[in-house]
């Protein structure tokens, strides 16, 4: 069994039953409102869709990325299948793989979906679709980055109510470590050092430049660094689980 049989196992039970269906529905709906409404689209003519668009997704995938990896592992441990799965001639790494590429795939699809948004901008007027490529790019790393933490909090629990609690308590920090009001308010009562060094602990720093068009390479390494590591956190979790 390889890491692509369990994506495709893990893919299917998504889309058998209506969450992913829902979810998906959601992120649309949301994302495309709130561009329309709060982002004021139309009125502030945002070619680049950095603002009207883009801005929102962190807020959404808070939400959204732990509603879709809360039953990761909670399932798995809270049936009993994790100690079957141990028997299975398969590692626990690409168990974890398989399962994060299928849960990243729902977000990817639910991304991808929004294509009428640049049908509209490009019909619109004339904008630069390297940027725009470039911020959706961000978007998806970001929902990754909450799948990964997502994963990591389901290996430690059983119940997939309290992992998603504690996922979107987590992800919510992360998105208001780099947040402009909550920084400045932070700024009143800590340091400069602790500020900085707070910031660079959120992805809103990281998303925003991509958002923006450029292309920096700390932004990628710290992505998929932090990425990479609550993975070898959770398959570190899960192995002491087994044995």
């Amino acid at each position: 069994m390889s890491s692509f049989t369990i994506f495709n196992r893990e893919l299917k039970s998504y889309f058998a039953q209506p969450t992913a269906y829902a979810i998906i529905v959601i992120f649309l709906i949301l994302s495309l409102g709130l561009t329309f409404t709060f982002g004021n689209f139309m009125r502030i003519a945002d070619a680049s869709l950095e603002y009207s668009f883009f801005f929102w997704h962190p807020w959404l995938y808070m939400l959204i990325a732990p509603a879709i990896g809360m039953k990761l592992w909670a399932d798995e441990q809270r049936s009993g299948t994790l100690e079957l799965l141990g028997t299975f001639p398969i590692s626990i790494w690409s168990a974890i793989v398989g399962k994060f590429l299928a849960a990243a795939s729902v977000c990817l699809v639910a991304l991808l979906l929004t294509f009428p948004i640049i049908l509209t901008v490009n019909y619109l007027g004339d904008p630069d679709n390297g940027a725009i490529l470039s911020g959706y790019i961000g978007s998806f790393l970001v929902a990754c980055t909450f799948l990964a933490i997502t994963m990591l909090v389901s290996a430690c629990s059983r119940d997939q109510v309290v992992c998603l609690i504690v996922s979107v308590t987590v992800c919510t920090l992360m998105v208001l470590c780099g947040y402009d009001d909550f920084t400045r308010e932070l700024a009143k009562a800590t340091s400069p050092g602790t500020v900085e060094a707070i910031v660079s602990f959120g992805v809103w720093d990281h998303f925003s430049s991509l958002n923006r068009g450029l292309f920096r390479i700390q932004d990628l390494v710290w992505f998929t660094t932090f990425i990479g590591i609550c993975l070898l956190g959770t398959s570190t979790i899960l192995s002491a689980k087994r044995s």
